[in-house]
């Protein structure tokens, strides 16, 4: 996953990025590259970690909480949203006032935000402390690279890079495995405690090792009313796709939502044509390829994330695995992406990335497909053959956004195409939970009615039908204390059935978005100053 390692790295100090050589290596404590390589890592691996961990206690904080299925979405819709609009203002603030302090603040804060979510009662306080944590890790992502780029010599920022993005890697993939040994043996709380000694010690080494370094043009000014607008344009997408299946697709209010998200899309791109110095500078997307790697990455994040939302309801709710049972069940998906990064690294390197890129999108369709195939009796070794093609296609993408998006860019402005890279990801993660949630949602509301009655069922009234729809999204199967065992057999098996059929939806439409996926890839290339980036990365 080392795309994600070009968050905001030269910020706006395009004249210190033009510097020949890189800085002279610190021989003490303070400003120690490779010390400062592990502490970023540190700091930056609670924030890829929280990515992917809390999917898997997203049921049990379901059934403590009693959430909803759209308080569900809305742990990991606010998390990522709030990431994905910070980024790039984050980067300039880091380059405003130093990437040390931008560093620190984060580090603090996210572990703060985790540990008020442990405490929490309610799905309320839950979801509004997810949001801090994606604000404060936006500020974590920019400063730890600017960091690197600022502490290590040209020559070996490169195998800095790599190692951080190992860290990245392998933090995000072992989130599901990790998360399921605290949610089976410790609670769900302990998936969020377990970034306040982390935090901590982040911030002790940041004390002691990081030097304070800034860029020499630091921007004098912010984007405010284009933060506002994009946030904005966000928000209503977002929810309107959430709630569309509780209002109806039809529902005035769904449609005001939408239209209020085309405005502020339109009123953003009037606006940063006309500001200053713009949250995103639209000349950017003059480059083709630098415009389809940021659409790819939309779309790859839509298919991945969106999907495994669904995967970690059907093994526990539909499979009745243990939290840490559905973890292992990943590790074929996951230690894939560990597997193949390397491998997509080499295969870019030699071939570029249209080839690679392409190739790893069509086996992602392939594995989406494959998906929408399992059933409630399929066997580990079926879904394992899945899950591992599905994370090997993954894997080029994610090491090959880097040479497509900012190799593509400016020199000038790799950071903010960088910015740009990462939050693309950010955003297609929280539109594929909202756009394949909503999939789900239809379907189980055009299903249940039918499959209930089928089997013989006792009529519900609407009230009763919309409480067991929302269970049924879940993969849970809602049986009252009482029911005869004969009576709950019939219940489980049309809530299992009518939850597969939705999954089963969802994973194709996460596969079609994937083909086309495959045609934007084809649009891309290896970007003039790809490689220039790294060797210039003096601030």
């Amino acid at each position: 996953m080392t795309s994600q390692t070009t968050i905001s790295a030269t910020g706006s100090g395009d004249k210190a990025a033009a510097a020949p050589s890189g800085p002279t290596p610190s021989t003490g404590l303070r400003g120690h590259p490779w010390f400062t390589l592990i502490t970023v890592a540190v700091g930056v691996m609670m924030v890829a970690l929280d990515g992917t961990i809390v999917a898997i206690a997203n049921p049990a904080i379901q059934k403590d909480l009693g959430a909803s299925f759209a308080d569900v979405q809305w742990i990991t819709n606010g998390y990522f949203l709030a990431l994905a609009v910070s980024l790039i203002t984050a980067g300039k603030l880091g380059d405003r006032f130093g990437h040390r302090q931008t560093f620190l603040i984060g580090v603090t804060g996210f572990a703060a935000a985790s540990g008020a979510i442990g405490l929490s009662h309610s799905i309320a306080f839950v979801v509004t402390f997810r949001v801090l944590q994606g604000l404060f890790g936006a500020l974590l992502m920019p400063a730890a690279l600017g960091l690197l780029r600022a502490t290590f010599p040209a020559e070996k920022l490169n195998m800095a890079i790599g190692l951080w993005g190992m860290v990245i890697g392998a933090s995000t993939a072992g989130g599901p495995i990790l998360g399921g040994v605290l949610v089976e043996h410790v609670n769900w709380q302990s998936v969020f405690f377990i970034n306040v000694p982390v935090g901590a010690i982040a911030l002790i080494l940041g004390l002691l090792i990081l030097k304070d370094h800034r860029a020499e043009n630091a921007p004098r000014s912010f984007d405010i009313l284009g933060i506002v607008l994009l946030s904005g344009a966000m928000f209503c997408l977002v929810w309107a796709l959430i709630k569309a299946p509780t209002w109806g697709w039809g529902s005035g209010t769904t449609w005001a939502f939408l239209a209020a998200s085309v405005l502020g899309f339109a009123l953003f791109a009037f606006w940063e044509q006309r500001v200053k110095e713009p949250l995103v500078p639209l000349g950017l997307f003059r480059s083709v390829p630098l415009s389809a790697g940021v659409v790819l990455m939309v779309l790859m994040a839509i298919a991945f994330m969106g999907g495994l939302f669904f995967v970690t309801f059907y093994l526990q709710n539909v499979h009745g695995m243990s939290p840490i049972d559905a973890g292992l069940h990943l590790l074929p998906l996951t230690g894939m992406m560990i597997v193949g990064s390397p491998l997509a690294g080499a295969a870019i390197t030699r071939l570029g990335p249209r080839i690679p890129l392409a190739g790893g999108m069509a086996a992602t369709a392939i594995a989406m497909y494959g998906m929408s195939t399992l059933e409630s009796d399929t066997s580990s070794a079926v879904m394992s053959i899945w899950f591992a093609l599905l994370g090997f296609g993954l894997a080029p993408v994610m090491v090959g956004a880097t040479e497509v998006i900012v190799g593509n860019a400016p020199m000038e402005l790799s950071g903010v195409a960088g910015g740009l890279q990462q939050a693309a990801m950010q955003i297609g993660g929280s539109l594929g939970t909202a756009v394949l949630g909503a999939v789900m949602a239809s379907r189980v509301d055009s299903d249940l009615p039918g499959n209930w009655t089928d089997a013989g069922l006792p009529k519900l009234t609407q009230p009763q039908l919309d409480a067991t729809a929302e269970a049924v999204q879940v993969g849970v199967a809602p049986i009252a204390p009482g029911t005869p065992e004969a009576v709950a057999a019939k219940i489980t098996q049309v809530a299992h059935d009518t939850f597969i059929s939705g999954m089963s939806l969802a994973c194709l439409v996460a596969a079609g978005v994937a083909v086309v996926a495959v045609f934007v890839a084809l649009l891309t290339k290896r970007g003039e100053n790809a490689e220039a980036g790294a060797g210039a990365a003096h601030i």
